[in-house]
């Protein structure tokens, strides 16, 4: 039993990753708290369900092959995200850049409330059930049962994770992110166009919000308009426990919160598997503040 809920918090902790990232690369480089990113993730799934609810429209070939379905649906809705973060960027904190702190936070939150209510007004205010066409057949090995779909989430979680990891640290304009997050003003003087360093950084984490989006919810099967303020708390305590900056660190608050989720509901309650995320926030705070990398890993991108 242990391995089976080890394996199902890997696989929500993977997503939690993901969209962990969004809220620790805009920290690193802005120092600002993103509070609209969980309606990205939102709206990432909602997308997905659109584009997944096409697929019997498409050839049989392409329906047979959960591989081909499962990187269209995840690409095609993570960069129509990217340009949801692009002018998220643009049109909410953009103009507050050297406002008081307040100021993007309280815009922020009306982002937030913002996109909520556009898709329960687009969408319609109840759930919307994934189709569960893609590998829902179950596999055991070694007393452990697990789907297609879940191999997939997991490889997928991980791939992402390596290629943002490679990007920040590979390429100049990743290299960029993190002069821009040590010294905007520096970074400036060095030729570095800061606007574009901000707006890459809100498009690659709404870009991988989405595919958390797209990813839970062929996973749990159903989505609503409210998703996204659950999932932005949750992604925001895997960013705090790993330290809040740290790329390395949302990867392993993620997976940690994800694993600890899975053993409290198997061991302890399923009911109140969404509260253990809210004790783990208030224990790190308190015990902890910068997280699990240490003070200094908190203030990098």
């Amino acid at each position: 039993m242990f391995l089976q809920h080890l394996l199902n918090g890997v696989t929500i902790g993977g997503s939690y990753a993901l969209i962990a990232l969004g809220y620790t690369l805009v920290y690193g480089v802005l120092k600002l708290i993103n509070f609209a990113h969980g309606e990205i993730y939102m709206v990432g799934a909602y997308l997905g369900f659109i584009l997944i609810s096409l697929l019997p429209a498409m050839p049989p070939a392409v329906q047979g092959n959960m591989l081909i379905v499962l990187v269209s649906v995840l690409v095609s809705a993570a960069v129509l995200c990217a340009l949801y973060g692009y002018y998220l960027e643009r049109i909410c904190y953009r103009p507050l850049r050297n406002a008081p702190k307040l100021a993007p936070l309280i815009s922020a939150l009306g982002a937030s409330i913002f996109l909520q209510n556009f898709v329960m007004i687009t969408m319609g205010a109840k759930d919307k059930i994934f189709p569960q066409t893609m590998g829902m057949k179950t596999i055991t090995a070694g007393g452990v049962s697990f789907t297609g779909l879940q191999v997939a989430i997991i490889l997928s979680s991980v791939l992402l994770m390596l290629l943002l990891y490679w990007f920040i640290n590979r390429t100049r304009l990743g290299i960029a992110i993190k002069a821009t997050s040590t010294d905007p003003y520096m970074a400036s003087l060095l030729g570095i166009n800061v606007d574009t360093v901000i707006s890459v950084t809100f498009m690659a984490g709404s870009f991988l919000a989405a595919c958390a989006g797209v990813m839970i919810g062929l996973y749990y099967g159903t989505i609503n308009f409210s998703i996204g303020y659950l999932g932005g708390i949750k992604a925001f305590t895997a960013a705090v426990l790993g330290g809040i900056g740290s790329v390395p660190g949302a990867m392993v608050g993620g997976f940690l919160l994800g694993i600890i989720e899975a053993l409290g509901a198997g061991y302890f309650s399923v009911e109140y598997k969404d509260v253990y995320a809210f004790f783990i926030l208030i224990a790190v705070l308190v015990f902890r503040p910068s997280g699990l990398l240490g003070k200094g890993a908190s203030e990098r991108a």
